[in-house]
């Protein structure tokens, strides 16, 4: 269910079916921008101004890619009052390098009284434990063992 802007068809680059791919451009020491192939832009920064970090960026994809798959669980049922999430965890430097610990996504969601509000709430629980199961890739990924490749340009 998670990330809906994915197909399985092939990218508009004629990349692999699922293939997905940012491309990042240094705009100055430390900060950076991020361009998806829709024409978004993310900013990216060092801690030392207000653009997100890499880490932060980690955290709030977790949050995101969780919050479509609920939102859209949910929400079918009834429009939420309140819809917010939030992602946190400990940065460490250990013996397997710097990483976080302890990632926790917490849900505050409130529906409309009613039999469309309660017919929401009963699937609060089910959709993250679907999202955190199987639908929500950037968690699923994060919890696997997922091997990243680093390499200079041909």
């Amino acid at each position: 269910m998670t990330d809906h802007s994915q197909s399985i068809e092939p990218d508009e680059r004629g990349g692999a079916p699922g293939h997905c791919s940012v491309e990042l451009q240094r705009t100055s020491l430390g900060h950076y921008e991020v361009r998806n192939a829709r024409g978004g832009v993310i900013s990216l920064g060092d801690g030392t101004g207000t653009d997100f970090t890499p880490v932060e960026v980690l955290l709030a994809a977790i949050a995101g890619c969780s919050s479509v798959d609920v939102d859209h669980m949910t929400s079918r049922r009834a429009e939420p009052e309140e819809f917010t999430v939030r992602c946190s965890g400990t940065k460490i430097s250990d013996d397997d390098g710097n990483h976080l610990q302890d990632v926790e996504v917490t849900f505050h969601l409130r529906f409309p009284a009613g039999a469309e509000g309660d017919a929401a709430r009963a699937r609060i629980a089910p959709a993250i434990k679907a999202s955190h199961d199987r639908e929500c890739t950037v968690s699923r990924t994060v919890e696997l063992p997922t091997p990243v490749t680093m390499r200079t340009a041909d």
